[in-house]
This record gives C-alpha cells, sequence and structure tokens, in this order.
C-alpha cells in the first residue's frame, strides 16, 4: 500500500473516533458508518484486508493491551464462564452456524460451511472491549466478555483450520482435528509460560525507561511469532505473557509505568481506529465476484447467517449460564446470578476484524470463497450495528445494578489509609538512624504529603461543595493547577527574556508536569 492513503487512513480513523468522544455512541460504530460511507467515494483506494499483516502485526498488539489491562485474578475467579464461552461456544457456534448455512445456501458443501461457521463463531476482543468500557457494564459481566474474547480467537483459528482442511480434501479426521487443537492450546499456553518470566525480569533489570518501553513494544510480536513457529497458537502466547506483566507491572519502576501506559494508550488508540474503520472501507472488495449469489440471494443469506450466530449464542449462554449451577460446588464458589446478565451476554456477541481477516485468507481455491467473505462481512456489520446500537437501552431497560462507586471509594479510602499508616511508620524507623537526619521542616513535608494522599479519598466521600458542585479533593486539584499554570507562564515568559535557556525551561516545565499529573491522577483513569 501506498504511502498517502495509509496516513489517510489512520489520520481519518482518528479523526472519527475523536469525534465519537462527542456523541453518545459509541467509535466503533461511528467508525464503521465512516468506512462505510467513505467506501462509495469516487477515489478512495481499495483497502483490502491482509491477513498476512492483520493477524500478526495487528492482532498480538491489540490483545496484549486488553490482556495486560485485563485482572489476572478477577479472570481466575470466572474461569468456568470464561472458558464456556471462549472454548465450548466458538464450537458450538462453528458447528450451529455453519450446519444452518448448509441447509440454507444451496451448493454449499458442509465442509465448506464449517469454514464459515468457524470463521464467524468468535466475538471480537476490541469491539467486546470497547463496548463494555463505553456502556460501564457491571464487573463480572465485562471480566467474562473481555475474557472470552482474548481467548476465543484461538480457539476459531484452530477450528477454522480444521474445517479448511476438510474442506480441501486433506482432512486427518476427528483424531488429527483434536491433535491440532490440543497442540495449539497447550503450545500456546506452553510458549507463554516459558517466556513470561525471563521476560519479566529483563524488564526489571533494564533501568531505562526508553529501553524497557521498546522491549514493551515487541513483547506482543515476539509471543506471537515464537508460538506460531512452533504452530501452537500465538493468540495464547500473548494473552499469557500480558496476563502476567500486567499482574506484576508493581515491580517495575514509576517512570517505565508512566511512560508504557502513555505510548500504549496512544497504540491501542490508533490501532483501534484503524482496525473498525477497515471494517467499512472492505465493502466493495466483498461485492466483488459473487456472481450466482448476487441480489435478493446473497441478502437472504446473510439475513439467514446473521440471525443463526444470534440465536446460536442465547441457545448457548442460557444453559451453560443455568446448567452447572445445579453443582452445589459452583453455587458457593460463584455469585448468584438472574436471567438478565446472560441476556446482555447473549446480546453482546460482536464479530470482528479477526473473523474477516480469517475470511480473507480462505485460500482462492476453496469453494465459494467470496460467499464466506459476504457472509462474513455481513455478519460483522451486522453485529456491529444492531447489536452495538440496542446494547445501551437494553441495558437501561433491564436495570441491571450499576457499579457502586460510594463502595469501591470507601474501600479505596480504607486501603490508601492502610498504606499511609505502613509508610508513616516506615519513615519514622528512618529519621531514627543517623544517616537519614532531615530537617524538621523537610521530614515535615514529608508527612505532609502523605497526610494529603490519605485525606484525599475520604474527602470524595464528604459533601460537595454547594456552588460548583465538587468535593474539597476537586477543589484543591483545580487550585493546585491554577497556581501550577501560573509558573508555567512565568517559566515561559523568563525564557522568552532570555534569562533561562530552553534547556532549562524543559527541565521546569517537567517538574511541574509530574506536579500536575500527581494532582489529577484520578482524572487520567
Amino acid at each position: 500500500m501506498e504511502v498517502l492513503p495509509l496516513v489517510a487512513l489512520v489520520a481519518g480513523s482518528a479523526i472519527v473516533a475523536g469525534a465519537a468522544r462527542w456523541t453518545r455512541v459509541s467509535a466503533p460504530l461511528l467508525l464503521v458508518a465512516a468506512g462505510l460511507m467513505a467506501s462509495y467515494v469516487p477515489g478512495v483506494p481499495s483497502y483490502a484486508l491482509d491477513p498476512h499483516i492483520v493477524l500478526p502485526l495487528l492482532l498480538p498488539p491489540l490483545l496484549y493491551t486488553a490482556a495486560v489491562d485485563s485482572s489476572y485474578l478477577d479472570l481466575r475467579a470466572n474461569m468456568r464462564p470464561v472458558a464456556m464461552l471462549s472454548v465450548g461456544y466458538v464450537l458450538f457456534a462453528t458447528v450451529a452456524v455453519g450446519y444452518v448455512a448448509y441447509l440454507a445456501v444451496p451448493g454449499l458443501t458442509l465442509p465448506v460451511a464449517l469454514v464459515l461457521g468457524a470463521v464467524i463463531a468468535p466475538p471480537d476482543a476490541v469491539a467486546a472491549t470497547a463496548i463494555a468500557r463505553k456502556l460501564g457494564l457491571p464487573n463480572r459481566i465485562t471480566t467474562i466478555l473481555q475474557g472470552e474474547s482474548l481467548v476465543n480467537d484461538a480457539t476459531a483459528i484452530t477450528a477454522y483450520k480444521v474445517a479448511l482442511a476438510a474442506a480441501v480434501g486433506v482432512s486427518a479426521g476427528w483424531a488429527g482435528g483434536i491433535a491440532e487443537f490440543l497442540l495449539a492450546s497447550v503450545g500456546g499456553v506452553g510458549v507463554g509460560l516459558v517466556l513470561m518470566v525471563p521476560i519479566h525480569h529483563l524488564r526489571k533489570r533494564l533501568r531505562e525507561p526508553l529501553l524497557q518501553n521498546t522491549l514493551s513494544l515487541l513483547i506482543p510480536f515476539v509471543a506471537y511469532a515464537a508460538a506460531e513457529r512452533v504452530h501452537a497458537s500465538g493468540v495464547l502466547a500473548v494473552v499469557v505473557v500480558a496476563l502476567y506483566l500486567g499482574h506484576r507491572n508493581w515491580q517495575v519502576d514509576f517512570a517505565t509505568r508512566l511512560q508504557e501506559e502513555a505510548v500504549w494508550r496512544m497504540i491501542a488508540f490508533i490501532l483501534e481506529s484503524v482496525v473498525f474503520a477497515l471494517i467499512g472501507l472492505q465493502l466493495p472488495v466483498v461485492l466483488k465476484g459473487l456472481g450466482e449469489y448476487e441480489g435478493w440471494h446473497a441478502a437472504t443469506y446473510a439475513l439467514i447467517v446473521f440471525v443463526a450466530v444470534v440465536v446460536a449464542r442465547f441457545v448457548w449462554v442460557f444453559p451453560a449460564t443455568f446448567l452447572p449451577r445445579l453443582s452445589d460446588r459452583i453455587r458457593e464458589r460463584e455469585p448468584d446470578t438472574n436471567w438478565k446478565s446472560p441476556v446482555i451476554v447473549g446480546w453482546a456477541g460482536m464479530r470482528g476484524v479477526v473473523s474477516l481477516a480469517i475470511a480473507f485468507s480462505v485460500p482462492i481455491s476453496v469453494p465459494h470463497r467470496n460467499l464466506i467473505l459476504f457472509l462474513t462481512f455481513t455478519t460483522v456489520i451486522g453485529t456491529l450495528v444492531v447489536q452495538g446500537l440496542t446494547l445501551p437501552p437494553l441495558i437501561r431497560l433491564l436495570r441491571l445494578p450499576p457499579r457502586d462507586v460510594q463502595a469501591e471509594t470507601l474501600a479505596e479510602a480504607q486501603a490508601q489509609s492502610e498504606a499511609s499508616r505502613a509508610a508513616e511508620d516506615r519513615l519514622a524507623e528512618l529519621l531514627e538512624e543517623p544517616e537519614n537526619a532531615l530537617a524538621p521542616p523537610l521530614a515535615e513535608r514529608l508527612r505532609t504529603v502523605m497526610e494529603r494522599r490519605r485525606n484525599a479519598v475520604w474527602e470524595r466521600l464528604g459533601e460537595v461543595n454547594a456552588v460548583t458542585g465538587e468535593s474539597a479533593d476537586d477543589v484543591y486539584r483545580r487550585l493546585a493547577r491554577e497556581m501550577i499554570a501560573s509558573e508555567r507562564e512565568v517559566f515561559v515568559t523568563l525564557r522568552d527574556q532570555r534569562r533561562i535557556d530552553d534547556e532549562m525551561l524543559r527541565t521546569l516545565l517537567r517538574r511541574l508536569d509530574l506536579e500536575e499529573a500527581a494532582a489529577y491522577r484520578e482524572d487520567a483513569a
């Protein structure tokens, strides 16, 4: 691809995603809609998805950012429902949707129909994370959806390979399929387990934040490539490594964490924006070569497959939610649930770019390849638009219990109090040692900073300002920012008067930036 179209794609995607922040519509939906409209504009180049780029170059960093931000402890606590969706549901959807397509589409063989089923079986990690983050779903539902979308790509890709082998006449049978699935899953997890400890050790040993973040950018690609090299699942390798590093991220120095968060936020924003725009831009490519399936026939098949995808998810989700709860052990271990949660989980099965990338990787020699591309595209668009648009009102209609912000703030305040007491005790011990002699004003400054951290969270639980609606902590941070802005203006004026040089200005401004970041740390969440 030429440079200018690529730059235009990234810039246009970023503009649309930025504009979505000012609307109540999620960015994925606006980006897909913009891509669809742009595909009809004369002069817009063809942006055909290349699976050799999407799977090894776009998927690993997107999975890595989602997994690093996930909670290993929450995922472990919800391992059963996550496994039921990421493995059980994907295999069920492959067979169910594939068989419906086999019955509905004349001339479509069962192996080719199963290829289609495997392609559109997995809900998308990027779509699930983006929608869940926008809607503020309850923690357990969000964890289950994120956990499912992190792992299900590996199941779907393996199922696709098995079905594709049957479609081209080189199938090794059920035994070969099971062996390939075990190699991909066990091998992917194994590669991740082998890599995660030495990578984390190297991250701790490196003292230069730039080097540490360079390593951070390479990690998802290294894990994915290493697993794929031994014919294992690169998806699972990336997820295992990312979960481990995210769980132990506190062991890396603060400068690396600050820089890493900013770098990966930018990368995730760009990649997610480009991915959803690319989905919409596939329309001209997909419509080419439909041949005998053009017109109302293609639209009918697309509607049948879309309905099959939606229904199959509910058919799986409800039994998978309630049947295991017949076991006393599971009822004791997992929180009680009602019919509302599986309705949300069932309706949140948006498909995304991974399905399209797999569809584009189907060899040209496979019969009905163009129809597979078309049905995959319509299913992806249908789930993103129909389910994406109706999920927010559905959540409001069901009146799911919102996150208990008061309880979360109280837990945060209690945790901060315990940490502050430990810090005060440690400071008292250190000040008793001769080598730590400190002038009283400086020692008092340390205590004041510590007291400020402890009180800030409690103040968020208190009364608000009658005029502005702010808590005392909000007012404090706003005034601190105004003071810092005044200092910044003075430093710039002194530079302009040549009383300090630019190097000193950068040093002083960075110090203020760090203080402002500390004062506004809650706003970055």
